[in-house]
């Protein structure tokens, strides 16, 4: 049986932390699940690490329920969640119909990227019986809008925003919260201001669970790795053993440390 929301809100309880990693196909969502993995992203960060994407904008609906069909085939315990691809919250009835589609191929749970103006699509999503992971701080699908893969709320007027988003989404009914390339003092406040588990990447140490791409874990990075990445392929001679070691560090709180974080 697969690890649920509610398993997730009890880990957060008891201060256990939650991992998480990506996979996009059934050999690799194998071995993760069969690693201790409690989620698994079917990511939108395909359109990169396996089409050779410049970002993720070019990965489509049909690419993510491929994906996710395969992951959900061969998983054995994880939740799976999947990401909504770039325009897929452009209106109400498309967003529905994505979150249908996705669901309807083995997603648990559906990833958007967005702030508060997200609130209403998840509200009417909760209604349906689709649970949403709501996505803070660097969001890829933004990359132009940002002006790069660049650190996010690093000025008091955007850190109060994220903060005040995250609030908005818990609110509104998002299940899970992942915050992506922030400075460690406003994880700090984000998870002081919200109640539902959050889920870090270059983030810092303080949130409730971990995610990477599984090929920066494993060290297959073309180009230098983000600040944030570990490879855990170091040390180890099988993949399933650096997906182990992953797994205890995060569980340990090992991983991420100081040389991993960002500071305002």
């Amino acid at each position: 049986m697969s690890i649920t929301i509610n398993d997730l809100r009890k880990l957060k309880a008891r201060k256990e932390k939650i991992a998480c990693l990506t996979a996009y196909d059934a050999t690799f969502a194998t071995m993760i699940s069969e690693a201790g993995i409690e989620v698994v992203l079917v990511g939108d960060s395909l359109g990169m690490v396996l089409q050779g994407q410049s970002s993720t904008l070019p990965v489509t609906i049909e690419h993510m329920i491929y994906h996710t069909q395969s992951v959900a085939r061969a998983n054995i315990s994880s939740l799976i969640m999947a990401d909504m691809p770039f325009m897929g919250c452009r209106s109400l009835d498309q967003c529905l119909d994505y979150s249908t589609s996705l669901m309807q191929a083995g997603a648990h749970m559906v990833k958007l990227e967005g702030g508060s103006w997200l609130s209403e699509m998840i509200q009417i999503l909760g209604r349906n019986g689709v649970p949403v992971c709501a996505h803070l701080g660097l969001t890829p699908q933004s990359v132009h809008k940002f002006g790069g893969f660049k650190v996010q709320g690093k000025e008091e007027k955007a850190a109060s925003e994220l903060i005040e988003d995250a609030k908005a989404l818990e609110q509104s009914g998002a299940a899970l919260l992942l915050v992506e390339c922030i400075p460690a003092p406003l994880t700090k406040k984000i998870m002081q201001a919200v109640s539902i588990p959050v889920i870090g990447i270059g983030c810092g140490p303080d949130t409730d669970g971990q995610i990477l791409v599984m090929h920066d874990a494993i060290g297959a990075v073309l180009g230098k790795p983000a600040k944030f990445v570990k490879n855990f392929m170091q040390g180890n001679t099988s993949i399933s053993a650096a997906f182990k070691d992953y797994v205890n560090e995060v569980k340990s709180g090992t991983y991420p440390g100081p040389e991993h974080s960002f500071k305002i």
